[in-house]
């Protein structure tokens, strides 16, 4: 049914939170003072992307569109640690782009085969066996874990095909994938006979083929939503090679000549490189001609004009079809591998609502600070990096933290611990 093709879909991905370390203290008999021995936090699960050949829609994201990766675990005493919580593996089709759903930005291009990780989960919390000193010898505090990271994602499908067929509705698209694949597409003598798209594999000969995609038909103003060409002119994107097929029978009424150019302006208002894509015009049904030619020649005078070549066939008698298909792969050869999007998705500046306030604890020479702002941010900041660094030390002291532990007695050289940074003091 064409209610099972889904090609776009929103989700929302949210990776592990990081288990918490433990505060424990070893105690077996004849030891004595056996200190802490609290184990640390497991790691969040991730979110990851993988590509399942078997899948050729997104269907199966029309039902459940809430993905979360398992928790660590916290850590426990005799400095054991945490498990990590489980990834989570999302399937999708080869060809699928992620989006972040705010931004549209692309995030990743799901067409090499690789895993891609779109949410990391988040760092397990130390155990207190981390913060025994000399002049701290019972530590009697962890760190929490940190959250995994979140996003509203948007996938969309772009079928990755060599050859895209297109042209109006029923002028033998269909017809031609089931003449020279092993595709069964539904065919039949109205408009809107195929509903989705259909892909189909064309052996030219021993080792060389390539990907053909029947594309739904297009009509005109389908650029501006109309029919259902609109909704899978995407599928066409990664296409290398357009072959346009024009019904240059009559059959219906319809002018060859008008049809061509009409496909053509919907594809430039769609998007400029497709019209620009090179393509191969096809004038089909020729068996149906008998001796009136004149729209074949009226169709053949205009596109030879335009710079192209014209093949005469005929689908359903199979006149032609094998020199079409292999006119596609002598020009395919020829042609740049299919289109890979680069990522373009930067990530936002964290928004951070300092008014909420923080927790700060003092332990000998150890100062904790704690609170669900200040664990946000730490889990988005990437302290490898000078600038992120400098963006962090900023929030601080904007939210008066340094003031507050100086009123509170800090001195030079004392530890401060925030979550899974540890740092000392200097003013």
């Amino acid at each position: 049914m064409a209610t099972d093709f889904t090609d776009k879909v929103r989700i929302s991905v949210h990776a592990g939170k990081g288990g918490d370390g433990a505060v424990a203290f070893h105690r077996e008999k004849y030891i004595a003072a056996g200190g802490p021995d609290g184990g640390d936090g497991g790691r969040g699960g991730d979110i990851v992307f993988t590509v399942d050949d078997n899948m050729s829609t997104l269907v199966d994201f029309r039902f459940k569109r809430k993905y979360v990766a398992g928790n660590g675990q916290n850590g426990m005493g005799k400095r054991c640690y945490g498990k990590d919580g489980e990834t989570l593996r999302i399937r999708v089709p080869r060809g699928t782009l992620v989006r972040d759903t705010e931004t549209g930005a692309i995030m990743h291009d799901m067409s090499d085969g690789a895993d891609w990780t779109a949410a990391k989960g988040g760092r397990g919390g130390w155990g207190n066996m981390h913060f025994a000193t000399p002049t701290r010898q019972v530590p009697r505090f962890a760190k929490p874990g940190l959250p995994g990271e979140s996003h509203d994602i948007t996938l969309e499908l772009k079928l990755l095909a060599d050859v895209g067929l297109v042209g109006f509705p029923n002028v033998g698209k269909s017809t031609l994938l089931s003449v020279v694949t092993k595709a069964h597409p539904k065919i039949a003598n109205y408009h809107f006979t195929t509903l989705f798209p259909n892909l189909g594999v064309v052996y030219v000969d021993e080792g060389v083929s390539f990907v053909l995609a029947d594309i739904p038909g297009i009509i005109e103003g389908a650029s501006e939503g109309a029919g259902l060409g609109h909704d899978f002119l995407r599928h066409i994107d990664r296409c290398r090679l357009l072959v346009h097929l024009v019904d240059v029978s009559g059959s219906e009424g319809r002018d060859p000549v008008q049809d061509f150019d009409a496909i053509n302006q919907e594809l430039r208002e769609y998007n400029e490189d497709l019209a620009a894509r090179p393509q191969i015009v096809v004038a089909n049904k020729c068996d149906l001609l008998g001796d009136d030619r004149e729209n074949l020649e009226r169709l053949r005078a205009h596109v030879e004009e335009l710079g192209y070549s014209l093949y005469e066939m005929s689908a359903v008698t199979h006149e032609g079809t094998r020199q079409l298909m292999t006119e596609c792969a002598r020009r395919l050869a020829e042609l740049p591998p299919v289109q890979h999007y680069e990522a373009d998705y930067v990530p936002p500046e964290p928004v951070v609502d300092t008014s909420e306030d923080l927790e700060i604890t003092h332990f000998d020479d150890m100062w904790v600070v704690e609170g669900p702002w200040l664990q946000r941010l730490v889990a988005t900041v990437n302290f490898s990096d000078y600038e992120s660094r400098m963006y962090f030390d900023r929030i601080l002291r904007e939210a008066g933290v340094f003031e507050r532990m100086e009123q509170m007695g800090v001195q030079n050289g004392d530890t401060v611990s925030m979550y899974d940074l540890m740092f000392e003091y200097q003013d």
